[in-house]
């Protein structure tokens, strides 16, 4: 981690949070692995302020744990947490998304991030486009409670994905179910992309139990 620090001080928290992310997904930051405020702020050139920062909202998105007298660490995703993610995201993504085209959601969002999945070299980048291809799709929701909730599983659906790609990619069968919930989207079949939608989820869920492969 050794890009160059910005002079700002939101700029500096926003790439520790970035960087310090980005390692994570990446594999680069291991499951378990101590972050450590004052080695970091080394790495990244700049105080232990915006770090701290960073490592607050980290912990909030559910990447890293914080526990008194041990500090820092990477969350360790267990099968179950990874079940329990997409358990709710079942239970309450086709509803959001839904609601969302019935609200006339615009899907150029949607569309420019299934492109940036395909032409994605690397496993993090494909994951985090994915998961702004399902943000876009609930972004008309209209219920900021349903959003909210949705929006904090992102993070935890993109590192549970980094680490079930690892061992069986399940990416290319991802993007055709992805392909046509967008396609129903935008022909705004509300119902027909709750189904896609339901379908899509509970196949990996099943998969994912098995210890198979994620959304």
């Amino acid at each position: 981690m050794t890009p160059a620090a910005p002079t700002a001080l939101p700029s500096r928290t926003e790439h520790a949070l970035a960087t310090i992310k980005e390692g994570i997904l990446s594999g680069r930051l291991a499951a378990g692995q101590p972050l450590v405020e004052a080695d970091l702020a080394q790495e990244l050139v700049m105080s232990k302020t915006p770090v701290r920062e960073a490592l607050k909202t980290l912990e909030l998105s559910g990447l890293v744990v914080v526990r008194p007298y041990v500090g820092v660490r990477v969350r360790e995703l267990t099968q179950a947490d990874a079940v329990a993610i997409y358990e709710t995201r079942l239970l309450l993504e086709p509803e959001a998304n839904r609601r969302s085209v019935l609200g006339g959601v615009d899907t150029a969002p949607a569309r420019a991030a299934l492109q940036r999945a395909a032409e994605a070299a690397e496993p993090v980048q494909r994951s985090l486009a994915n998961r702004a291809f399902h943000a876009a799709l609930w972004a008309a929701a209209d219920n900021p409670i349903l959003v909210g909730i949705l929006e904090g599983l992102r993070d935890q659906t993109a590192l549970a994905a980094i680490t079930t790609w690892a061992q069986q990619p399940s990416w290319r069968d991802e993007a055709q179910e992805h392909a046509r919930i967008l396609a129903a989207a935008e022909a705004s079949d509300a119902d027909l992309v709750a189904e896609l939608t339901r379908r899509h989820i509970a196949g990996f869920l099943d998969r994912l139990r098995q210890g198979g492969a994620t959304a």
